[in-house]
C-alpha cells in the first residue's frame, strides 16, 4: 500500500509539471492578437510561408505573419498581412523578402530596412518585395550561369 501512495504522488507531481509547461507554452508561443500594427506585402511566390511564421529584422523576431491570401484580380499575387510590434518602426522604403532557416527549416519574412525617415504605419503596403527562391530555382540558375546558356 505504501508503494501505491508514493506512485500516486509522483504521478500527480508529473501531471502538475506537465500542466505548467503546457500553460507556459500557450501563453508565450505567440504575441497577443491586438499588439502591434498591420502592414501588407505582395509576392509572386511564397514557398510554403504559413500564417504564424516569424517576421524578422537582422535575425530578430519583430512580428508575425497574420494571413496569406490570393489576389485573383492582380496577377494572382499572394497578399501577406504582417503584424509588427508597436516598438518597431520600419522605414517606408524597406524591402520584404521570404527566406528559410536552412534547407528544411521554416520560412519567414525578412525585412531589410531602408533609410527613409518616414516609417510604415498600420494599413501601409511594403512596396519592395523579393519572392522566395526555391533550391531548384537556385540550382537551375547556377547551371544556367555555368553553361552560358541563353
Amino acid at each position: 500500500m505504501h508503494r501505491s501512495v508514493l506512485e500516486t504522488l509522483i504521478g500527480a507531481a508529473v501531471m502538475v509539471i506537465a500542466a505548467t509547461f503546457l500553460v507556459y507554452g500557450v501563453l508565450n508561443a505567440r504575441p497577443a492578437e491586438g499588439t502591434g500594427y498591420v502592414v501588407t506585402a505582395r509576392f509572386l511566390q511564397v514557398g510554403g510561408l504559413e500564417a504564424g511564421s516569424d517576421v524578422r529584422i537582422n535575425g530578430i523576431k519583430v512580428g508575425r505573419v497574420l494571413s496569406r491570401t490570393l489576389d485573383p484580380d492582380k496577377n494572382f499575387e499572394a497578399v501577406i498581412q504582417l503584424s509588427l510590434g508597436n516598438g518597431v518602426r520600419v522605414p517606408k522604403d524597406s524591402e520584404a523578402a521570404i527566406a528559410g532557416d536552412g534547407l528544411l527549416g521554416d520560412k519567414y519574412v525578412r525585412i531589410l530596412p531602408g533609410d527613409s525617415p518616414v516609417s510604415l504605419k498600420s494599413g501601409d503596403t511594403v512596396m519592395k518585395t523579393k519572392n522566395y527562391k526555391s533550391l531548384e530555382d537556385a540550382v537551375a540558375e547556377i547551371i544556367f550561369l555555368a553553361t552560358g546558356a541563353n
